[in-house]
C-alpha cells in the first residue's frame, strides 16, 4: 500500500458572490476528487466536504497516496501478415511501430484477436510523485468550475470568479511548488479581515481548520450556521420572542461572514401598523437580518443583525443596522397608507388598462374570466358561489397598489389586509391571499373553501390561455408558469378532495378564453356558431393530459412507482379526462392491489388477455352464452365473473376501487385453471367467440379501475 499524506489546497480570493459561493466551493471540491480519480491517486474522503467563507474555497482531504500506482500501457501493432516479409524481415510498418515504441523490433511482443496475431507494445512505468501533479490538479479543478462571467484582473489574462491573492498547497508538512492563477504557493493562510489582518501559518492539513478559528475565521460553513442559529435563537430569547430563521436568509448569511456575531436591534413600534409580511420581507431580503416574532406568529419591535466581526462596540453597530432600515419601514408605511386612502376597489380601475397578454386582453378581461369559473366551482364544491366571484373580482386589485409595486412578493398578501381594511369579510380576504398558493415548490395549498376555489379558477384560466396563446412550454422555457400552474391546480383538487370534473372546467375555461379572445380580433369569429370548435376540443383534452404530466413527477416523489401511475393514467384517458381526484383515488387503490399475492398472476393474466382481444378476428358478444360454456374451467370462471361484477356494481358506482379490486383478486384461482386447461381460439367461431366475450367482460371490470397489465414485470 502507497504511503499517505493529507492533502489542502486552500485558494484566498477577494469576497466571492453570496448565492454562487456554495456551488462555487463544491464544484472545486468535486473537481479536485475528480482529478485524482483520473490520474488514479488513491485517497481517503472520511467525512471530507467543501469548506468555504467568502474569501477562500479549500479542499481538506485526510490521507492521500504520495504517488501513483504503477502505469501500465498497451499499444497494438500491425498484424504479422503486414509487419513482417515473405523472408520474415521486418517491414517498414514494423519498423516505424517499434521506433515509436523507442525499442527493437524484436523486443516486441505478439498477441491474438479475432483478426490474427499481431504485435503489441507492452509498458511498465512507475507513476508519477503527487506533488509533481498537484499544480495540475488544481488547474484542472479551477479549469471546470461554473462561472459565467470570470473577472480579470492585473496585466495577466488569468479569469476567475473573483481576483485571486493567495494559495495554500501542502501534502503533509511539505509545501507543494505551484503556479496558479498568477500566485505561488506556499503554507501562509489569512485570518480575519479586522479581527486577525496576518498571515496565518499551516504546519500540517490537519492544523488548517482549528489554526484559521485561532485567527478568528470559521471556514467550516457547517460551524458558522451552527454558531448563527445559536446566537439569534439567544438574542430573540432575551427580547422575549423567537428568532424567523429560513433556509435562504441563514444560507446567505452564512456565506457573508467569517466570524459571526447577533446584534440585537430595533424598531419604533409605529412600523408594526404596516403589514407584517412587508417588514419581514425588507428585512430578509434586502438586509439579511433576523426578525424577531411573539409567541402567536407575530412580528415585534425587535430584530437580529449578524456582524461579521465581534464589535468592541457593540451599541454602534446596533444604531447602524437600526439605520439602514428606517428608511425602508418608512418606505413600507407611506405606501401603505397611500393604498388604504385609495382602497382597494378604486384599484382595480386601473386593471383595464394593463395588458394581461396581447391576445388575451387586459388583466381586467381575466378577472372576469376568472370570476365566472370561481361561481361555478362554488357551487359544485359547497362554497358560496357569490363570495367566490366577490372575492375574485377584487383578488387582482392590489396589483395597482404603491406596497406591490415595491414588494411584487406580496401579491394577494398586500390584498388580504386591504380587503380587511375596507370591511370586507374575513373569507373573502383570506381567499385574495390563498389564490396564489401554492407560491412555490412544497408550499402548502389554500386552506379555505373560498380559497381553494380561487386558486382552482385562477390556474384554470392560466392554462386556458396559455394554450389558446400558442404559450405552451417548450424545453426550459415556460414564460406564463404552466407547468407550475398545472401542478398547484392538480395539487388543490387533489389534496382538497375535490370531486371536479376538471375536463368539463377545463372546456369551459377554453370557451370563455376564445369569446374574448374572438372579441379581440386575436382568432377568427367561431364558424360552429356556439358549439365547441375541434380546435377547443382537442386543446381541452391536451390541457388535461398536460395537467396529467405534471402529476407524474408529483406522485414519484410520493413514492408512487411508474407503472402504477401509467395503470391508472391510460383507462383515464381512454374513458375521459373527468376528476383528479378519482385519479388519486384510482391510484391509491392500485397501491393497494399490488400488496397482494394475486396481484402479480393476475397482472399477467391481464396483459395477457388484452394481446388475446386485440388479435381477435371476429365480433365479440356483449354477454357470455352459458349453453356455449363446455368445458368446467370456463364454466367456473364465467360463473364467478358474474358473480364478481353483481358484487362490484355498486361499489363502482361509489369509487370504492379498493373493494372492486379485492373482490377481483379473488378469482385468481378460476383465471389460472381457465389458461391451463381452455384454448380460447376453438375450432368453432360460436365458442371461439364466447370465451372471447368471458375474458372481455373480466378485462373491463379490471379496467373499470386501472390497466392492470402496468403491473406485471
Amino acid at each position: 500500500m502507497s504511503e499517505q499524506k493529507s492533502l489542502l489546497v486552500e485558494l484566498g480570493t477577494e469576497e466571492l458572490p453570496v448565492k454562487a459561493l456554495p456551488g462555487l466551493a463544491q464544484a472545486f471540491f468535486d473537481g479536485v476528487i475528480t482529478a485524482l480519480e483520473k490520474r488514479g491517486i488513491g485517497f481517503e474522503r472520511g467525512d471530507a466536504k467543501p469548506l468555504y467563507t467568502p474569501r477562500r474555497l479549500a479542499v481538506l482531504l485526510p490521507a492521500v497516496d504520495v504517488e501513483q500506482p504503477e502505469q501500465k500501457s498497451e499499444v497494438l501493432g500491425p498484424y504479422l501478415n503486414i509487419a513482417l516479409d515473405a523472408n520474415g524481415a521486418p517491414t517498414k510498418a514494423l519498423e516505424g511501430f517499434a521506433a515509436k515504441a523507442g525499442i527493437d523490433w524484436k523486443a516486441l511482443e505478439r498477441t491474438t484477436d479475432g483478426k490474427g496475431e499481431r504485435f503489441v507494445h507492452r509498458a511498465v512505468k512507475p507513476g508519477a510523485k503527487t506533488a509533481d501533479l498537484l499544480a495540475d490538479i488544481v488547474r484542472e479543478a479551477l479549469a471546470g468550475m461554473p462561472i459565467p462571467k470570470p473577472m480579470r484582473w492585473g496585466a495577466h489574462e488569468y479569469a476567475f470568479a473573483r481576483p485571486v491573492h493567495w494559495l495554500v498547497l501542502l501534502l503533509g508538512k511539505d509545501v507543494v511548488p505551484a503556479q496558479v492563477l498568477g500566485v505561488t504557493s506556499d503554507r501562509m493562510s489569512r485570518g480575519h479581515r479586522f479581527e486577525h489582518d496576518k498571515p496565518v501559518w499551516i504546519n500540517d492539513p490537519g492544523d488548517y481548520v482549528m489554526a484559521l478559528q485561532g485567527a478568528k475565521v470559521l471556514v467550516d460553513p457547517d460551524a458558522r450556521r451552527a454558531r448563527i442559529v445559536a446566537e439569534v435563537e439567544k438574542a430573540a430569547a432575551q427580547a422575549g420572542g423567537s428568532a424567523r430563521i429560513t433556509d435562504d436568509n441563514l444560507e446567505q448569511v452564512v456565506c457573508l461572514t467569517e466570524w459571526p456575531a447577533a446584534v440585537l436591534c430595533s424598531f419604533e413600534s409605529a412600523f408594526l401598523a404596516v403589514p407584517q409580511e412587508a417588514l419581514i420581507e425588507t428585512m430578509e431580503i434586502n438586509q439579511k437580518f433576523f426578525p424577531v416574532l411573539s409567541d402567536g406568529g407575530k412580528l415585534t419591535e425587535h430584530f437580529i443583525g449578524i456582524a461579521n466581526i465581534e464589535s468592541q462596540n457593540v451599541d454602534e453597530v446596533r444604531k447602524g443596522y437600526e439605520r439602514v432600515i428606517r428608511p425602508r419601514f418608512s418606505d413600507a408605511k407611506f405606501f401603505f397608507d397611500e393604498d388604504l386612502k385609495q382602497g382597494l376597489v378604486s384599484m382595480g380601475n386601473g386593471l383595464k388598462t394593463v395588458t394581461y397578454q396581447a391576445k388575451l386582453g387586459s388583466v381586467a378581461d381575466k378577472v372576469a374570466r376568472v370570476a365566472a369559473l370561481a361561481e361555478t366551482i362554488a357551487a359544485q364544491v359547497g362554497a358560496d358561489p357569490e363570495q367566490a366571484r366577490k372575492a375574485a373580482l377584487l383578488a387582482k386589485n392590489d396589483l395597482q397598489s404603491r406596497m406591490v409595486n415595491e414588494f411584487p412578493e406580496l401579491q394577494g398578501i398586500a390584498g388580504r389586509h386591504y380587503a380587511l381594511a375596507a370591511g370586507e369579510p374575513k373569507e373573502i380576504a383570506l381567499a385574495i391571499d390563498e389564490a396564489y398558493q401554492p407560491r412555490f415548490a412544497g408550499d402548502d395549498i389554500a386552506l379555505s373553501p373560498l380559497g381553494k376555489v380561487l386558486a382552482v379558477a385562477e390556474r384554470l384560466d392560466t392554462l386556458a390561455g396559455g394554450f389558446a396563446a400558442g404559450l405552451k412550454p417548450t424545453g426550459n422555457k415556460d414564460p406564463f408558469a404552466l407547468r407550475r400552474n398545472a401542478l398547484g391546480l392538480a395539487r388543490t383538487v387533489i389534496e382538497s378532495g375535490f370531486g371536479l370534473n376538471i375536463q368539463s372546467l377545463i372546456d369551459t375555461a377554453l370557451e370563455k378564453v376564445h369569446e374574448d379572445m374572438r372579441r379581440a380580433g386575436a382568432i377568427k369569429a367561431d364558424p360552429t356558431q356556439g358549439k365547441p370548435s375541434l380546435e377547443e376540443i382537442l386543446a381541452g383534452k391536451e390541457i388535461y393530459d398536460f395537467i396529467l404530466d405534471r402529476l407524474r413527477g408529483y406522485y414519484a416523489d410520493k413514492g408512487v412507482p411508474a407503472a402504477h401511475f401509467n395503470a391508472v393514467a391510460e383507462v383515464v384517458r381512454e374513458k375521459g379526462r373527468s376528476s383528479l381526484y378519482d385519479f388519486d383515488t384510482r391510484l391509491d387503490a392500485i397501491g393497494t392491489f399490488a400488496t397482494l399475492q394475486e396481484a402479480e398472476a393476475l397482472a399477467a393474466a391481464n396483459k395477457r388477455i388484452g394481446n388475446i382481444l386485440k388479435k381477435a378476428d371476429i365480433a365479440i358478444p356483449h354477454a357470455v352464452d352459458r349453453a356455449l360454456l363446455t368445458d368446467p374451467a370456463e364454466s367456473a370462471l364465467a360463473e364467478a365473473v358474474e358473480a364478481v361484477l353483481g358484487e362490484t356494481d355498486e361499489a363502482l358506482h361509489h369509487h370504492d376501487y379498493v373493494t372492486v379490486l379485492n373482490h377481483l383478486a379473488r378469482l385468481r384461482p378460476q383465471v389460472d385453471a381457465f389458461f391451463d386447461s381452455v384454448m380460447v381460439n376453438a375450432d368453432d367461431p360460436a365458442v371461439r367467440a364466447n370465451r372471447l366475450a368471458l375474458l372481455k367482460r373480466l378485462a373491463d371490470r379490471f379496467r373499470a379501475v386501472a390497466a392492470i397489465e402496468h403491473l406485471s414485470t
